[in-house]
């Protein structure tokens, strides 16, 4: 049986502050903090664990090896290179796998099978090192040929930053959907991560039926602001839209164009006189999870950030009051991957697919979030500072706290 599942990435024992996102503004404002790698982690398993209990099934997905020598040595590291270039090897980025890759689930496509592409994310130096581990652990998770396609990530020339920038439309999951691309273009204050043509790519690829396929383009101002990826300021679950209005370049032609090939769409819209685009942003209040609960509600996943702010937390009260689809709220402490950009809904890969069909080493049950959570405990580093990256001492411990949760796992064919 088809159902929704949540793969959630486990921070990785190298979580770090070095302020490599341009155009992320949490990340450029907290370069050269303290970060927190263990906290970071049981924050991320403890929202695994509540979505675990919500739903009744929930994924997750490995930290990739760091630092990369790979990339180490093609960057000729000496000493005399800037700080970023150092830091890039060492980046946890791919514990958010909304970036991870883009899925599409069998009932929309043209073969039967759910297709996953891995996100080759070219734009940043830091997470273009991130697809082909990335594909190999996906090839592991998604083994069933019969079931899964994992493709090559699309060629570079095309930036692709994989779900953060996508999004599906249905009636029920196991239904078939209307998957929309929402794609940016170049010129503004921050680059546009996601290419139309990368989108358009990955549609072909996939072989979704083009008309049930939209491409949308996001708002450059949104772009300017700080929305460096589509889920920063719009999500979508079953038919519903949760967006801020000035999510998009063309906010009413987005909404025709998708109701066009999918008119059960219902949009719910923070316009910006109640929570503004600055706001929205800063707290990530679309950066959440839209859960449809066994009940048949909705429920939405949202930072401790938005309760701390009087016009977003009025804005969700009153829409847990209102007659709405969202009728719950529920907010997580993910600080410390807040401060690096990301909320709970970059951390999360959705795919729709038979769980009975996944590789068991990668579903979630208590038992497992135990362990865990004992590994990270013992093994994660409890503070970095972005001086340490480089460090011998702290390579040994972040390689060795890695492979042992790859062994308590019994994903050692990972290391």
């Amino acid at each position: 049986m088809l159902t929704e599942i949540n793969f959630d990435g486990i921070v990785g024992p190298s979580h770090n502050y070095a302020g490599l996102s341009l155009g992320n503004i949490a990340s450029a404002s907290h370069a050269g903090d303290p970060s927190y790698p263990r906290a970071a982690a049981l924050q991320g398993v403890a929202k695994m664990r509540g979505n675990l209990a919500r739903l009744g099934v929930q994924g997750f997905l490995l930290p990739l090896p760091r630092p990369n020598g790979a990339l180490q040595a093609a960057l000729a590291l000496d000493g005399s290179e800037p700080p970023q270039l150092r830091a890039a090897p060492w980046s946890a980025s791919s514990m958010w796998t909304a970036n991870a890759a883009t899925v599409s689930p069998a009932p929309d496509t043209a073969d039967g099978r759910c297709h996953l592409t891995p996100a080759n994310l070219v734009t940043m130096l830091h997470r273009a090192q991130e697809w082909p581990d990335t594909k190999r652990q996906l090839a592991i998770a998604f083994a069933d040929t019969s079931h899964f396609a994992i493709h090559d990530a699309v060629p570079p020339t095309f930036g692709d930053e994989g779900a953060a920038n996508h999004m599906r439309l249905c009636e029920a999951h196991d239904a078939p959907g209307v998957e929309v691309f929402v794609y940016g273009r170049t010129g503004g204050r921050f680059p546009a991560r996601q290419h139309e043509q990368a989108s358009r790519l990955v549609a072909r690829a996939h072989g979704l039926d083009p008309a049930r396929t939209v491409f949308i383009e996001q708002n450059p101002e949104a772009i300017a602001a700080g929305a460096f990826h589509n889920d920063v300021v719009a999500v979508a679950n079953g038919p519903v839209l949760f967006t801020h209005s000035d999510a998009f370049a063309d906010q009413q032609g987005a909404y025709d164009a998708i109701r066009a090939v999918f008119p059960a769409l219902e949009v719910v819209e923070v316009h910006s006189s109640k929570v503004s685009l600055a706001e929205a942003i800063r707290t990530y209040l679309f950066n959440a999870q839209l859960l449809t609960l066994p009940s048949g509600e909705m429920a939405l996943i949202v930072p401790e950030e938005c309760r701390e702010s009087p016009s977003v937390w009025s804005y969700c009260e009153a829409l847990m009051d209102s007659n709405g689809p969202i009728r719950h709220v529920i907010p997580v402490d993910v600080r410390q991957s807040m401060a690096n950009g990301g909320g709970p809904a970059c951390l999360r890969l959705r795919v729709v697919c038979d769980p009975a069909r996944v590789d068991p080493r990668f579903l979630l049950d208590p038992a497992k979030a135990d362990l865990i959570e004992s590994v990270i405990s013992r093994h994660w580093p409890e503070q970095i500072d972005p001086s340490d990256l480089g460090s011998e001492t702290l390579e040994g411990s972040v390689i060795a706290a890695r492979l042992a949760l790859l062994e308590a796992l019994d994903l050692g064919q990972l290391g």
